[in-house]
């Protein structure tokens, strides 16, 4: 028996003053009407109506009753109210997992510009250099950089993509010198960036002549890419840096890229999220904010990149011209 169907309809039933009223307004037989409140009274034990075949009256029992039974039904209006609101207007808690660096990079000014268009959106946000069990972890969308997902049974968006590159202290280089080619490395103290994403023990290095995979013996390894930028900063050795990682140190000249023509770690970037049928809004408008938000982001670090690397070209350009001249 659907219990609370029938007390909608007992409740409708006692509004309308008749079965055959209360079943035209339901769309529903006088038949199917008079069963649904049958049965409740007999669910219940107790007789709600006295009917004739002219009108019915509410027994003291069923008085009572339909006095709960309104305020149910007041509840559970109120209740699929507020569950429909969520699929319209972005309210409550919103959990998010971003990957570390990218998180401070991209992520927290998201949540900034996001939270003064919809204030009524709390953020949890958790950094951590890892893919989460989203469904048993509880976060509603995962921020993660992957070369390809895996099959997880998650709706993802891609919202952009990036790379990464091999980065020096000017001193560094200074005393040992910038290798020419990717076989080179084996003659310099390499760091390594641990990531859920990338090999231990290699390098792939994608330049103008092909791909190379460089072995990689590493005596430091650290696994936030701030870390490794502070110690490429020490002169501890040439290091692997995402390019939101490395664009701004790149241009205050606090360290140097190495291989300038070459790349390493080309990486989707994506929103990873547990369905996609009736999507809280507080979940479709971040996503939709997120996809907005960091593909200008990475296309500006991408830009300022090429202009770090043609202005250096261009000083490169002027110090030969020196030499010659000399």
């Amino acid at each position: 028996m659907d219990t609370l169907q029938n007390m909608r309809v007992f409740v409708r039933v006692v509004d309308a003053g008749s079965f055959t009223s209360a079943a035209q307004q339901m769309g529903l037989t006088t038949a199917h009407v008079s069963r649904a409140v049958a049965d409740l009274e007999r669910h219940l034990r107790t007789r709600l109506l006295n009917r004739t075949t002219r009108r019915i009256a509410l027994t003291e029992a069923g008085e009572r009753y339909l006095l709960r039974c309104q305020q149910i039904m007041s509840y559970v209006e109120e209740a699929e109210a507020e569950a429909s609101a969520a699929y319209v207007k972005p309210s409550g808690r919103l959990r998010i997992h971003a990957m570390t660096s990218f998180g401070q990079r991209y992520v927290i000014p998201a949540i900034s510009s996001y939270q003064k268009r919809y204030p009524d959106v709390a953020v949890e946000l958790t950094l951590a250099q890892r893919i989460p069990d989203m469904l048993e972890e509880g976060y509603d969308v995962s921020l993660v950089l992957a070369r390809e997902l895996p099959d997880s049974g998650l709706i993802f968006r891609q919202l952009g993509s990036t790379f990464s590159m091999l980065c020096a202290s000017p001193a560094y280089i200074d005393k040992h010198g910038m290798p020419q080619k990717p076989a080179d490395l084996a003659n310099y103290t390499c760091l390594q960036l641990v990531s859920p994403v990338s090999p231990l023990d290699e390098w792939v290095i994608e330049g103008p002549e092909g791909m190379d995979t460089i072995a990689v013996k590493s005596n430091f390894q650290v696994n936030v890419a701030e870390a490794m930028l502070a110690s490429i900063r020490e002169g501890m050795g040439i290091g692997v840096l995402p390019i939101y990682s490395a664009v701004d140190p790149l241009r205050a000249g606090t360290i140097v890229r190495v291989l300038p023509q070459h790349r390493m770690q080309h990486m989707g970037v994506y929103a990873l999220y547990p369905s996609r049928q009736y999507l809280d809004a507080k979940i479709s408008t971040w996503v939709d904010w997120m996809h907005e938000s960091v593909d200008k982001a990475l296309q500006e670090d991408h830009q300022a990149l090429e202009r770090i690397g043609s202005l250096r070209e261009e000083m490169q350009g002027i110090v030969t011209a020196q030499e010659h001249i000399s």
